[in-house]
């Protein structure tokens, strides 16, 4: 079963999903034991594959930290926060988290982009 743990304590998952923005990209970050990295890759996998169905999914793609770290990114572009609470919190989502090793832990948060003039746009 995945362990969730928030990536900002004072600002969680849960209470992120009460708001409403859009565009929003999803930052997770998993850590997990070496031997059970092929578990949570098979899982994510199964779980991007489903996410990517669901209506407001705009992409997806999963980071290795560099060298023996047993530590993985993902990000998903998401239309809205209200696209991804319905997700995220729907019953086949949830009751696949059962599939991740009890090793893994992830610490989901959600971002808006920021305009930095000459830099970036929002």
């Amino acid at each position: 079963m995945l362990n969730l743990r928030p990536l900002d304590p004072a600002f969680t998952i849960e209470r992120q999903l009460r708001f409403t923005a859009a565009p929003v990209v999803l930052v997770n970050l998993f850590t997990v034991a070496e031997a059970d990295i092929p578990t949570l890759l098979k899982a994510w996998e199964n779980d991007a594959n489903w996410m990517k169905q669901q209506r407001g999914f705009l992409s997806t793609q999963l980071h290795r930290a560099v060298g023996d770290s047993c530590m993985f990114m993902n990000y998903a572009v998401w239309e809205s926060v209200d696209h991804f609470r319905v997700a995220f919190t729907h019953a086949d989502f949830v009751s696949a988290l059962a599939a991740y090793p009890t090793s893994a832990v992830a610490a989901p948060h959600l971002f808006t982009r920021v305009a930095v003039p000459n830099l970036c746009a929002a």
